[in-house]
């Protein structure tokens, strides 16, 4: 094998070398690229969570103090629907979660 032979091989292993590890790479940032959207997701959704456990506790005191109802229940038009809209959210939070456990 003559040595131009041998650096076109060498050449030739080195492109195939870089081939395999730029689609090492790319799978691998996909990959970190589809957990991290996931864990903004979760977030997103906690702070929703969030803000809905405040839109509830702000509810609750204007039921009772405003209100001046003795005692409020989950029954209560105005808290069954927030804390449906909080179950949802937990749902999907949790769903997310396992997306992302998977992924792991």
């Amino acid at each position: 094998m003559t040595f131009s032979e041998r650096m076109r091989n060498w050449v030739e292993q080195g492109v195939s070398a870089s081939k395999h590890l730029a689609e090492k790479a790319g799978a691998a940032a996909q990959d970190a690229g589809e957990k991290g959207v996931l864990k903004i997701e979760i977030m997103q959704l906690e702070s929703q969570a969030q803000k809905l456990v405040a839109r509830l506790g702000s509810e609750a005191y204007a039921l009772l103090v405003e209100q001046r109802k003795a005692t409020i229940s989950s029954e209560d038009p105005s808290i069954r629907g927030i804390l449906a809209e909080v179950a949802s959210i937990r749902a999907a939070i949790e769903k997310k979660e396992a997306e992302l456990h998977q992924s792991i």
